[in-house]
């Protein structure tokens, strides 16, 4: 796989290098971790988001933080049920 840093994705090494450091493992190996864990931490999220324990303004306060923290895109909905 090759990944540009050209044309505007300079970025990306710098994000790459700091999961290196994070990981303490080559780029390319931490390349690797990060995408597994990432896909991971958004099942866990997704988990937690739906607890039945938390408020709509606690799902809503920690998809609002971890919205700004992280490149996920979260959407807290309401389940209601009609009996």
């Amino acid at each position: 796989m090759r990944i540009r840093f050209d044309e505007g994705n300079e970025y990306r090494l710098d994000a790459i290098q700091g999961a290196a450091d994070l990981y303490d493992r080559n780029r390319s190996d931490a390349v690797a971790l990060a995408c597994d864990d990432m896909a991971r931490l958004a099942g866990v999220l997704e988990d937690f988001l739906s607890r039945d324990d938390l408020t709509r303004g606690q799902q809503r306060e920690l998809a609002d933080a971890l919205d700004r923290a992280l490149s996920l895109e979260i959407d807290v909905r309401q389940k209601v049920e009609i009996r």
